[in-house]
């Protein structure tokens, strides 16, 4: 794992120091004390339970301050080896159970672990600072940034050693003691309330439900309704049908009702979590965040907490990221406009009075394209079955790179749904480990995401290969019928396939800046430009085949889903902009919002101000807006970089259009200027490498077709 990016800790130093024969056995029995000799190294996750974590989290935090020590207060002169490198080889015993625990507490946890997150999370965020405020260690860096010029660096080197020195100034290193000590309060408060926040969003979800009756299914396909038996028996709601805020029972269900009042209940229940004034309300942990973030910013220099954030970025100040918002969300919002109002003809066409809302849309953006394009999801899903569109992933990657997937029964996994693999290049030679828990289950957050069990790195020779993980929340099979993908679905799994190839393929030195560590606003590029792939009709033809009859997607089909490529891209773009322009509003503050502010009117307010249409709701409202609240940093002030990354993967995936969809020279290009170098240099030098120049901004203008 990279070095303490965990959620973030008063350091335990109690257990270590003498021991009995009893709590050495336990030690013993642990398996984060012990050498796993697993397949590939992955986690034994058979063998650790949950009472194995919080020792293994105290005794890691204590020995990495032992080595810590051990480096500040080193009495030879400062070197890249006795402080650089001795620090990226610290903490291994913390990087063991780190790497395991929280990737479990976000795709299988329980009451157990939820509860040691919340324990453990302060401890961690102490233990952070007790590193990065240590004043002698701080000293050590300095002296060596400051004559970096003169030490004979690689790149790579230079650029790790720059990264520390920001980290160590960002971290308050610089500060009086007494200043120090306020940034240490701060620190343990957010990484509390961001833990706590992120655990009402999943109580939230998890508590919804719909019940209904055969009677209420009009309009329902068959697999919808199934779904939904499905899990109304496993709610104990025998011979009913249950719906729940989970994307894969949301979506469907308002797309496909005719019963608006029932669109409306299920959207309501998902757009008001964390916002229904109960015990997993967040709107009062959302003022305390924020102002706690203002604080810390303000401590360290800062006007604002974005200020603070995007000093690291590509855009690096809060008028940059509003100037690229200001480009495009004029065409957007009219685009959805012009959206909303062929709804509102077809609504009105069909007797109705009612105005579009955000529960009407899915269902009349379904029907005009089948209207406009005759074509409508249903068309598509068969031949989008999960296992075919993971086995394209895997062919992509085969054409681009050369390298195979080859899934493994004896690899360890953490649930049964979990699918195992060996990752191999292009001379046969194993340069990763991939696991891929795609199915909904009610003990995962939500969404999709790519991690990390173990990072790529090379140290001394020491070549250590990458545990890679892709999670998601699809649809499980449900008797006869297999997980078939949306449109949308199969486009979020290349997506997050995109991120797992960046991991795989890194190629560098040291583990904390290997795979994925680039800027917030680059490291979605990557993981973009695969979704290019997905409906291209030279790749259809690779992976989309029939589930039952095993036909290959028909040409004819292949040309409605080109057609329809810009359909809806106004209501796509304004969903997931007014979420990045609330993101950037609460993260712009300069003053401290008030005691008993008005959560709900704030965010009234900011859509006001860009205009917002009722019939639209931000893709993310405050009170379940997990990319902003629910880790200390996480994505705050940085909802927008998924945009400045579709303004280069928009124009990078043109040097394929121009050259090949499978050109091996470009695709060489890439990986080696992008993909192998993690975050070994500045992001846009790496674009550049690859491309030639950098990014053309209306590439994505065009693809949105707002030009």
């Amino acid at each position: 794992m990279n070095k303490l990016i965990y959620i973030p800790v008063i350091v335990f130093l109690a257990g270590c120091q003498t021991q009995s024969d009893t709590s050495k056995m336990k030690l013993a029995e642990n398996p984060f004390y012990q050498e796993w000799d697993t397949p590939y190294g992955v986690p034994p996750f058979e063998e650790i339970t949950d009472a194995h974590y919080m020792q293994a989290f105290e005794d890691g935090m204590v020995q990495q301050l032992e080595e810590v020590e051990a480096i500040a207060n080193n009495t030879a002169e400062a070197t890249f080896e006795n402080t650089i490198t001795a620090f990226e080889k610290s903490g291994s015993l913390l990087d063991k159970v780190g790497g395991v625990f929280f990737n479990l507490t976000s795709a299988y946890t329980n009451d157990s672990l939820k509860g040691i997150a919340r324990v453990i999370s302060p401890k961690l965020s102490s233990h952070n600072d007790n590193i990065f405020l240590n004043g002698n260690f701080y000293q050590r860096v300095r002296s060596l940034y400051d004559g970096r010029e003169s030490l004979k660096l690689t790149e790579e080197q230079k650029k790790l050693l720059e990264n520390y020195h920001t980290r160590f100034v960002r971290a308050g290193a610089a500060l009086n003691d007494e200043e120090k000590a306020k940034m240490r309060s701060l620190n343990e408060d957010l990484s509390t309330l961001t833990v706590k926040f992120g655990e009402n969003v999943l109580n939230e979800t998890n508590a919804f439900e719909m019940v209904l009756s055969e009677d209420q299914l009009d309009g329902l396909p068959e697999s919808v309704k199934a779904a939904g038996a499905a899990a109304a028996k496993d709610r104990g709601y025998e011979g009913q049908y249950v719906f729940t805020t989970h994307r894969p029972s949301l979506y469907p269900f308002i797309t496909y009702s005719t019963q608006r009042a029932l669109r409306e209940r299920l959207k309501k229940g998902y757009i008001y979590r964390g916002d229904n004034d109960d015990e997993n309300d967040n709107k009062e942990l959302v003022r305390q965040i924020v102002n706690r973030r203002l604080e810390k910013a303000n401590l360290l220099g800062y006007e604002t907490w974005a200020d603070y954030i995007l000093q690291e970025r590509m855009l690096n100040t809060p008028e940059k990221v509003y100037g690229l918002l200001g480009k495009v969300w004029p065409a957007a919002i009219k685009a959805a406009a012009k959206e909303r109002d062929l709804m509102q003809a077809m609504a009105e066409k069909e007797g109705n009075d009612f105005e579009i809302m955000p529960w009407d849309w899915w269902h009349y953006s379904e029907k005009i394209k089948k209207a406009q394009y005759n074509l409508n999801e249903n068309e598509i899903r068969p031949y989008l079955k999960v296992d075919n569109v993971i086995n394209g992933t895997f062919i992509l990657a085969n054409k681009l790179f050369g390298i195979t997937f080859e899934e493994q029964t004896n690899i360890p996994k953490y649930h049964p749904d979990v699918r195992t693999y060996t990752v191999k290049n292009e001379k046969n030679e194993l340069i990763g480990v991939y696991l891929s828990d795609w199915f909904y289950r009610n003990s995962k957050r939500g969404g999709a995401w790519m991690n990390t069990f173990r990072d790529q790195s090379n140290m001394d020779g020491n070549n250590i290969i990458p545990i890679v993980t892709n999670v998601g929340n699809f649809t499980k099979p449900t008797g006869d019928t297999p997980s078939l993908l949306s449109q949308d679905e199969a486009n979020t799994l290349f997506h997050e396939f995109g991120h797992a190839l960046h991991g795989l393929l890194s190629e560098c030195t040291y583990p904390s800046i290997s795979g994925t560590s680039t800027p917030r606003d680059f490291v979605e590029f990557p993981s973009q430009v695969i979704e290019n792939w997905v409906f291209e009709p030279e790749m259809l033809a690779l992976y989309a085949f029939h589930y039952e009859t095993g036909e290959v997607i028909p040409t004819k089909l292949v040309e409605k889903i080109k057609k329809t490529s810009t359909f809806n891209q106004g209501f796509g773009t304004v969903e997931y902009m007014a979420a990045s322009y609330l993101d950037m509003a609460y993260h712009t503050l300069t003053e401290p919002l008030v005691e008993d502010a008005d959560i709900d009117a704030f965010e009234k307010a900011v859509m006001d101000e860009i205009g917002m249409i009722d019939a639209i709701v931000p893709r993310y409202r405050t009170g379940y807006f997990q990319h902003a609240f629910s880790s200390p940093e996480g994505y705050s002030s940085g909802y927008y970089s998924y945009l400045n990354s579709e303004v280069m993967d928009a124009d990078a995936f043109g040097a394929f259009k121009e050259n090949g969809l499978f050109d091996t020279a470009t695709a060489a290009a890439y990986r080696s200027e992008i993909l192998s170098k993690g975050g070994t240099r500045d992001a846009m030098d790496m674009y550049v490498a690859f491309r030639g120049r950098e990014p053309e901004f209306e590439a994505i203008l065009v693809r949105r077709g707002f030009e």
